[in-house]
């Protein structure tokens, strides 16, 4: 399957999606790093093989391309924040989006959207219709 342009936006977005919990976790790298790699091994939402090192998730943090699990895991701590984060721009908008249709089952677009804590819907009413499509163009094939 060729790549979407919200794809790809996305994929370019989980980096800064990784920054985000980088620049709001209130611990070392090496502590966000296993933090990160815990979520997403006890809330299922992937399985790293290891626990990435400090640098490792700055490099991902910083522009490198991170896994899928680090994005949906930094995705799902940011949205359970106290002081309630928003997307800093268009691509980590669509990281969340992606994110959050990955992290969780939903049936339809309309109970996805309904579910979204009132803090994101504002930032997310453009990205999470075109996440929506997109999951639908992938379960076509």
């Amino acid at each position: 399957m060729p790549e979407t342009p919200f794809y790809a936006k996305a994929m370019r977005g989980a980096s800064h999606l990784v920054g985000h919990w980088l620049l709001l976790g209130q611990a070392s790298p090496q502590r966000l790093a296993m933090i990160l790699a815990d979520t997403a091994r006890v809330a299922k939402l992937g399985e790293p093989e290891e626990t990435p090192s400090g640098p490792t998730l700055e490099a991902w943090g910083s522009g490198a391309q991170p896994p899928l699990w680090a994005a949906r895991s930094a995705s799902f701590l940011l949205t359970q924040m106290p002081a309630r984060p928003t997307p800093r721009d268009e691509a980590e908008a669509c990281a969340w989006a992606y994110c959050w249709l990955r992290n969780r089952d939903f049936d339809s677009f309309e109970e996805a959207e309904a579910a979204l804590p009132d803090h994101l819907r504002e930032a997310l009413a453009e990205a999470l219709p075109e996440a929506w499509a997109d999951r639908i163009s992938q379960r076509l094939i």
